[in-house]
């Protein structure tokens, strides 16, 4: 029995050690990945580890439209689904990505398959290691726009530019990695995409995909606690405020999520600041956005919608950003059947249920 304790738990720390090693390898690109403001209402998109986490399944979209009153807007949309099995200690996710990007039309998606192990370290404490494996597909749409061959002398537009875009693609293998550790009330997670660092040049050349790394936590506050309470409220539905943080980089760009979760069920209230006051892109201040959200939980569905309101240079003008997420719950599993210890720590996770 210890033997096989010893050699789940290796296992399950196998993706934890790569991803402290390469987590200090150097890259110079400059690209950058989507996100989402609700990045706990889009729990596969964080971070792999996450998957089956609530200890059952789960299905979920999310909806974010960036800047919608300029032409360089960005709409992205992902969908996925989860499950936690039980008897293996084990999670599976699926999850599709989808972002365009303006007036320029480039498109970017990806399918990306995840497994998470869990790992309980005691009664109190549990550790999850997440690996995701993805294909994406990337090209140029220039058919929006209009170019000089396509005016004569008249002003009048052809409907058709002998321009030649053909090509304009590259298809591409990558990898993920995360770990969790959480208990009741505190949680620590980190995650690093892009771990090959692709080619994701669609006109030749070489234009690798920077690493995105993420370190995310969180600590739950009961409302009892805050009042001094010993007996929780008679109706059992949650009253709390959860402080989170999330980092990110990904080559120079650097970005911190910081706020509060309000949790008053059936009600979410959630309030953020994203931006660097004092080291952003370049070592200059990046302020980007004050960030409010409101949802709605049912039991197995949460509704979420937030709005960020750009305080960048951009301004207000830019129209923010509208972002809708819905999280569906459900178990495959008989009630009838008596479930083991681990479904008794409830993960502290905002959206996680």
């Amino acid at each position: 029995m210890l033997t096989t304790r010893i050699y789940r738990s290796f296992i399950a720390l196998l993706p934890a050690l790569a991803l402290v090693i390469i987590f200090f390898i150097p890259n110079t690109s400059r690209a950058q990945d989507p996100q989402f403001s609700q990045y706990y209402a889009a729990p596969l998109y964080l971070n792999p580890a996450l998957a089956g986490i609530n200890q059952k399944g789960r299905a979920g979209v999310n909806y974010r439209n960036q800047w919608p009153s300029i032409d360089a807007n960005y709409v992205t949309y992902s969908a996925y689904v989860d499950y936690f099995f039980e008897e293996q200690y084990s999670a599976l996710g699926l999850i599709v990505n989808r972002d365009q990007e303006g007036i320029a039309g480039f498109q970017s998606t990806n399918v990306g398959l995840q497994y998470a192990y869990q790992l309980n370290i005691n009664y109190n404490w549990t550790f999850r290691p997440g690996v995701e494996a993805s294909y994406y597909w990337r090209n140029v749409d220039f058919s929006s726009l209009t170019f000089g061959d396509q005016f004569d002398e008249t002003g009048q537009v052809r409907p058709v530019s002998g321009e030649n875009f053909s090509g304009l693609s590259s298809n591409f293998f990558d990898l993920a990695l995360g770990g969790i550790l959480y208990n009741g009330n505190l949680w620590f997670g980190a995650a690093m995409h892009h771990v090959l660092e692709p080619n994701q040049a669609v006109a030749g050349g070489d234009d690798p995909l920077a690493r995105k790394f993420s370190l995310h936590g969180g600590y739950k506050i009961p409302f009892s606690k805050l009042s001094n309470r010993s007996r929780p409220n008679p109706d059992q539905k949650e009253r709390s405020m959860t402080p989170s943080v999330n980092y990110k980089q990904q080559g120079s760009f650097k970005q911190l999520d910081l706020g509060v979760y309000f949790t008053l069920e059936p009600v979410l209230l959630g309030l953020w600041y994203r931006g660097l006051p004092i080291d952003g892109f370049n070592n200059t201040k990046n302020s980007e956005a004050f960030i409010t959200m409101v949802g709605f939980n049912t039991g197995s569905t949460t509704i979420g919608y937030s709005f960020d309101y750009t305080i960048s240079d951009l301004g207000i003008g830019s129209g923010g950003a509208h972002e809708i997420s819905i999280t569906y719950a459900f178990s495959l599993a008989d009630p009838r059947k008596p479930s083991r210890e681990v479904r008794e720590l409830r993960c502290p996770v905002p959206f996680i249920f």
